[in-house]
């Protein structure tokens, strides 16, 4: 039976704040190292798929180049842009949030699909503080509505799998140049007012399309698809072909990857919306426990291969501490939200996929999160 008594927020944001401090005080050189080893094991797979991507197309040119590009991203772009290595010991300036992908070195620490400066606005500041709002840009459940309502149920399971495979250049990039655009058009947070599913995130005439075609997707094109393999003609036209169909190969794969360890966090049954503003700390530290799942987590290679988002429910408690940080919070987090009358939510990965894929097909729904409800939250 569930507790009958409210969550105390101010005993909540005690607990968590003393965590917090006590984390930030303790970052040093462990956590630069960490992070270095982070990135020496990315451009390890990186080399190693370049290296081996002109001999014919291969599996371990796809698995390389895709590792490489999904490390850059989640792990290190991700958490650098947070300020997670901003004052740290022994951590570069070049893995500041201050030097990182800043300008032209946008092109040699980050040549992704996503622009740096959309991706701070989208992602660490409406993601992370509107989370499970309708201003969230990232909510699944709402992103999809129209799919859930109105179209047929195979179909939904075929868009669902097209995205899974597309979804950064289809979704993010167009996504986070759009909430860059209502920020400085001063439009809602929500989107423009036709919704999500606007022709002008794509559109390279019009609105913010124009920005994701000259800022993101032209430049990801020439860079990965042309400048990239070229030199490889210089062995044979067979090593050239091949490289591009490893690369092709690896960008499907990095977005399958992506997709399956960053979009399950925030979805499910048993994961709440909100349909009110964030009220204080307190309040913000509750949302992103009861919004928000982990995966399994411990040891570098399953860590690695999560990118350090299977602890989710640290990171959005914390977004500015190291990978390192998180793995040393999370038992703590755990004793804390169970303290508390919490739900604390983790499993595997696959089985937070497959309640993410219920939830956007329109089989389940998710929960609005009641202020006035009990502490141990019975779904």
């Amino acid at each position: 039976m569930p507790d009958s008594t409210p969550v105390n927020l101010d005993a909540l944001q005690a607990d968590l704040d003393a965590l917090r401090d006590e984390l930030r005080d303790a970052a040093g050189p462990e956590d630069a190292r960490h992070l270095r080893r982070v990135v020496a094991v990315g451009h390890a797979f990186s080399l190693i798929g370049w290296a081996t991507a002109w001999i014919a197309p291969n599996p371990v040119a796809v698995v390389g180049m895709s590792t490489g590009l999904f490390a850059r991203w989640a792990m290190v772009a991700h958490h650098v842009l947070h300020r997670g290595y901003d004052g740290v010991e022994g951590v570069p300036e070049r893995y500041t949030s201050q030097r990182f992908a800043r300008g032209w070195r946008r092109w040699l620490d980050w040549p992704d699909w996503i622009d740096p400066a959309a991706w701070n606005h989208e992602h660490n500041v409406l993601h992370h503080y509107r989370l499970g709002e309708d201003a969230d840009p990232d909510q699944p459940e709402r992103n999809l509505e129209i799919v859930r309502r109105h179209a047929p149920m195979w179909l939904r399971y075929v868009l669902v799998a097209l995205t899974t495979f597309t979804w950064k250049w289809f979704y993010y990039a167009p996504n986070t140049m759009r909430a860059l655009h209502n920020r400085k058009a001063r439009l809602p947070d929500g989107g423009e007012p036709v919704g999500f599913l606007s022709w002008r995130m794509w559109a390279p005439w019009a609105g913010s399309g124009r920005a994701t075609w000259a800022r993101c997707y032209l430049p990801y094109l020439l860079i990965h698809f042309v400048l990239l393999p070229l030199p490889f003609l210089a062995i044979s036209r067979w090593a050239w072909m091949s490289v591009l169909v490893n690369r092709a190969l690896a960008e499907v794969l990095t977005n399958l990857h992506a997709y399956l360890i960053i979009v399950p966090n925030h979805a499910g049954e048993d994961v709440y919306r909100f349909d009110t503003r964030m009220q204080g700390r307190g309040d913000f530290y509750l949302r992103q426990i009861v919004g928000t799942a982990n995966y399994r987590t411990g040891g570098f290679a399953r860590d690695f291969f999560h990118g350090w988002l299977n602890y989710q429910i640290e990171h959005h408690l914390f977004p500015d501490l190291t990978m390192r940080q998180y793995a040393l919070a999370q038992p703590r987090v755990q004793a804390i939200c169970e303290k508390h009358g919490l739900p604390y939510l983790q499993e595997s990965v696959f089985v937070r996929f497959k309640r993410l894929v219920q939830v956007l097909v329109g089989r389940r729904s998710m929960p609005t999160w009641d202020p006035t409800a009990p502490a141990r939250v019975a779904l």
